[in-house]
């Protein structure tokens, strides 16, 4: 008996649609929106077989914070990077627009772990960044809650847990956060095609993605 159900590695969007998994590591000034001090992105595409893997495309970069947002002792014990790492690193601005520039062909999806936190930062750099501001973030996080609502967290290290990902060498540099959330998408989108909980982008892009703030309708004001 075969299985005629539809089959995400079918839709002919996901062969094609270059994933980018997106990482920021930051400081939290008081009071204020988060910074970042390092981005970096790793390309994923589907292969028969093999389902996504990568493509090629990477970056990574420090960034200089804004004098507001100096490196805490805090920032140096979670993540490792110093005030010395990000003292001669380009600003935000420089380093979006370079990431924007370096995106991979239309279609691309970002890929992030809790993605609110990415969806910001790229929002408060938007003019440096045309094409990420308008891109959407598939979460991680809203693909676990959607594939395993029975879970009880889903923070990344549990979610890692869960699916016997081991921990990078350095949690909490970007591009060890990357690498990870690209094996925990991967995880994920192998129990959705097992299960035909998700059978197509547009169904991923439904259940696990907001609209970018950029493409969202604003409401004028009448004075």
């Amino acid at each position: 008996m075969t299985d005629d159900r539809e089959r995400l590695a079918d839709d002919p969007r996901f062969r094609d649609t270059h994933f980018v998994v997106l990482d920021f590591e930051g400081t939290t000034p008081k009071g204020l929106p988060p910074e970042p001090i390092e981005v970096a992105a790793l390309g994923l595409k589907h292969e028969p077989g093999r389902g996504p893997v990568r493509s090629g495309f990477s970056f990574e970069s420090f960034i200089k914070p804004p004098p507001h947002a100096p490196v805490q002792p805090l920032d140096v014990a979670q993540t490792g990077i110093t005030p010395a790492d990000v003292a001669d690193a380009p600003r935000a601005s420089i380093v979006l627009r370079a990431l924007d520039a370096a995106l991979p062909e239309r279609p691309v999806l970002l890929v992030a772990h809790h993605a609110p936190v990415e969806a910001n930062i790229i929002y408060a750099y938007r003019e440096a960044c045309p094409r990420l501001v308008y891109t959407r973030i598939v979460d991680t996080r809203l693909l676990a809650k959607h594939l395993k609502p029975e879970l009880p967290v889903y923070d990344l290290d549990s979610l890692l847990a869960h699916y016997g990902i081991p921990q990078p060498e350095s949690r909490h540099r970007a591009m060890d956060d990357v690498t990870v959330t690209a094996a925990l998408f991967r995880a994920l989108l192998t129990e959705a095609a097992r299960h035909h909980k998700v059978t197509s982008v547009a169904e991923l892009v439904r259940v696990a993605s907001r609209t970018p703030r950029a493409a969202q309708p604003t409401q004028l004001e009448l004075s």
